[in-house]
């Protein structure tokens, strides 16, 4: 009896390694197409007019936003639907997180978006908010974070930070890193946290 010659589409199909190699070459290929011209676009390379590094003080509150895991449920994208702009304001562009290391766009929302929260409420508000956030909200499910008000900033950290976001992109002056302790020196979590909330989205306006 005859037998039939795989062909060298069932050779792949029957081949675990074969199957495995040639997926990970889509996925590879498939990606270089979609992210390395992204880095050769004005659009999502040039930051937007008025955007400006963090200070020392936004630095270490963005430093608090990340650790406390404050991106699982608030994101910082205003996506490109009538419904995004009218509740949150104008859409996101690459442009506005130029500087930002990681950005902190996201798919998930549980909480508000907080791109353009600078400016929208006192840097009292936001301090009562974050002790207890239903003093202010009744309804919220957000945890409280009462400890922020007494743990200092790491003023002796802030100066290797911001040498490492130089090397990135980032564009720090000596100046500005040289007197990054002296700027945070004193302040608590609270105030870099508060610091940071403020002049969120505030480049565009």
């Amino acid at each position: 009896m005859a037998t039939h010659a795989p062909s060298g589409h069932e050779k792949i199909e029957t081949s675990n390694f074969l199957m495995i190699v040639f997926i990970l070459l889509a996925v590879a290929v498939g990606g270089i197409v979609e992210i390395v011209p992204l880095y050769f676009q004005r659009s999502t390379t040039q930051p937007v007019e008025g955007l400006k590094p963090y200070t020392a003080l936004q630095l270490a509150g963005r430093d608090v936003y990340i650790r406390e895991g404050c991106y699982n449920c608030h994101s910082q994208m205003v996506r490109p639907f009538r419904a995004e702009a009218l509740r949150y304001g104008a859409l996101s562009t690459a442009g506005e997180f130029v500087y930002d290391h990681p950005f902190q766009w996201g798919s998930k929302r549980t909480g508000p978006d907080l791109h353009r929260v600078g400016g929208r409420y006192s840097d009292e508000w936001h301090r009562a908010h974050l002790n207890n956030p239903r003093d202010l909200v009744p309804e919220s499910n957000m945890p409280a974070y009462p400890w922020l008000a007494g743990s200092a900033v790491d003023a002796a950290g802030m100066a290797p930070r911001m040498k490492a976001l130089r090397i990135v992109g980032v564009p720090y002056t000596d100046a500005e890193i040289t007197k990054a302790a002296e700027d945070v020196k004193g302040r608590t979590e609270l105030d870099a946290l508060v610091s940071y909330l403020q002049v969120l989205g505030t480049a565009r306006k």
